[in-house]
């Protein structure tokens, strides 16, 4: 009973680390007041270009190096998805295109463009099959050297590879600077008012586009860690799910809190995959217990409402484009 308690738990976590990604990236986003849809395109983006920059060096390389294997695709993630976060920005920050809008187009682009390259990259290089980088796969697994004598605590908590644990240090950076640093009262500040923050001297248009990018970026590697450390370096179509949309939900179940999110994150993890804990349940029932994540946001949403507490609101101007002279 331990052992299965212990296992559903390392497989809440390994769930909840892309979860974890998805919402801190876009709850920095959110309290610049940019409302970005488009994480799951990003999410798709990163892992996409992370394949992307893994395979390119392991098919030129005759004895590729565990390090730049990670590196090189590291690096490639943070760039795609840095790319689609400066369209996103661009059209909503510069042309004050309607955030939504923009968001889920760009969540149609990146989800097309990963489907692409993940289904034709092959294809380009002469060679047929699916993608699998098992060198830079096995290079993101690599656990903790000293894990394996800890006995079940170890391979609870400490088998994962080093994305895991640097979703939860990002989370925890994140809080610290939005909480106690100039920049993080400044950034509040453009979320809630921009026009008082214009005033005040802040650079609103450089905030908005300084935390969409960066915010898109860490989402970004929440698709990384997914095709490298969750598939050992397999793409596969439409492989996702809606981690992406799942991402967005723990933003509000968190209350644009990212030290909450990271067990926020692991919860709709461990709520994802309860199912196959589980005995004895029909394809429906699992349907409806994968509901479960939406319903209890869903449930958060409806009490944060109705205590109308300011702390536990959404950025006032979440959603708003600012037009300088409209002030």
């Amino acid at each position: 009973m331990l052992a299965t308690i212990a296992s559903f738990i390392n497989a809440a976590i390994i769930q909840g680390i892309p979860l974890l990604f998805g919402s801190v990236g876009e709850i920095i986003t959110e309290k610049s007041g940019n409302l970005n849809l488009g994480i799951p395109g990003i999410m798709y983006m990163g892992g996409i270009s992370g394949i992307i920059g893994g395979y390119l060096y392991e098919h030129y390389t005759e004895e590729p190096k565990a390090f730049l294997c990670v590196l090189i695709s590291f690096l490639a993630s943070l760039l795609g998805s840095a790319l689609m976060s400066l369209i996103y920005s661009f059209l909503t920050v510069t042309l004050r295109a309607n955030q939504n809008v923009t968001g889920l187009a760009l969540t149609t682009f990146g989800v097309g463009v990963g489907n692409f390259f993940g289904g034709s990259l092959l294809s380009f290089f002469g060679e047929s099959g699916s993608i699998s980088l098992i060198n830079t796969g096995l290079a993101y697994k690599t656990k903790l050297p000293f894990a394996g004598s800890l006995g079940l605590f170890g391979s609870t908590f400490l088998s994962f590879g080093f994305l895991a644990y640097l979703a939860v240090i990002i989370a925890i950076v994140v809080s610290f600077v939005l909480n106690k640093t100039r920049t993080g009262l400044n950034l509040r500040a453009v979320g809630e008012n921009p026009a008082t923050a214009d005033a005040a001297g802040i650079n609103v248009t450089k905030y908005k586009y300084v935390s969409t990018i960066v915010g898109g970026m860490i989402a970004g590697l929440g698709g990384l860690y997914f095709v490298m450390d969750y598939t050992a370096g397999a793409w596969t179509n439409d492989g996702f799910g809606d981690r992406g949309w799942l991402a967005i939900a723990i933003v509000i179940f968190a209350l644009w809190r990212p030290k909450s999110a990271i067990l926020s994150s692991f919860l709709f993890g461990g709520l994802y995959i309860i199912c196959v804990y589980i005995p004895g349940l029909s394809s429906a029932a699992k349907e409806l217990i994968k509901m479960l994540p939406y319903v209890v946001t869903i449930i958060v949403l409806v009490i944060a409402s109705v205590r109308n507490k300011k702390e536990n609101q959404p950025p006032q101007s979440l959603g708003l484009t600012y037009f300088r002279e409209e002030r």
